[in-house]
């Protein structure tokens, strides 16, 4: 409630399959974890599938933009990267939901006559990618990419950076949860925590 991210679980899965994750998703359903309101995934369409399955299609994802930006940027020719980026920017950072809607066209329109593999890239990820416009403004610095969990990994990297092989793949989610739990590794606030408790505003057709 006061808007500290928690860490719920932590695992080696051998995968990224449907299979592996809808294992990881029935741990947490069994110790009691309620069917989220909004859920923020890098784009695995295991992860997806399997959130699906024991919660709906109805479920509220947001795809991570950062990585989107990246699938973005493996569409186009490297000389179109910097152009490529300041529209992506532009779309995704804009101020209002109306404004992210009217950015979108645009880019469509535009990148389907530059790089039409860009254009389709950015469709096939649906107004999925464009889901954190539901929320309100103060919570969409957060909500936009799964970089929450990224920087953990990156933390956790630097620390071991000594270590250039570990005992085992057990250990891995051992030694992660002891930094945790130690508060070594820390978690940041949710930006606009104080309105976690407000409804998400109806679906704006963000659809070109």
């Amino acid at each position: 409630m006061d808007g500290r991210k928690v860490l719920l679980s932590i695992g080696n899965m051998g995968g990224e399959s449907t299979a592996a994750w809808r294992q990881f998703l029935n741990d947490l359903d069994l110790r009691g974890l309620k069917r989220p309101e909004f859920v923020i995934v890098d784009g695995a369409p295991g992860l997806e599938a399997a959130l699906s399955e024991l919660w709906g299609d109805d479920l509220e994802i947001q795809r991570c933009t950062v990585h989107r930006h990246r699938n973005l940027l493996a569409h186009a020719p490297g000389h179109m990267h910097d152009e490529l980026t300041e529209d992506c920017r532009d779309m995704i950072y804009a101020d209002t939901a109306a404004e992210v809607h009217k950015r979108r066209k645009a880019f469509l329109r535009k990148w389907r006559l530059k790089c039409r593999a860009v254009a389709d890239s950015l469709e096939e990820a649906g107004n999925k990618l464009f889901t954190f416009t539901r929320l309100p403004q103060s919570q969409w610095k957060p909500a936009r990419t799964t970089n929450a969990i990224e920087r953990l990994n990156e933390e956790f990297k630097r620390r071991i950076k000594t270590q250039t092989v570990l005992p085992s793949p057990e250990t891995v989610p051992m030694l992660f949860w002891a930094l945790m739990a130690s508060g070594q590794i820390q978690m940041r606030k949710v930006d606009g925590w104080e309105t976690l408790d407000q409804p998400l505003n109806e679906i704006l057709d963000l659809a070109a």
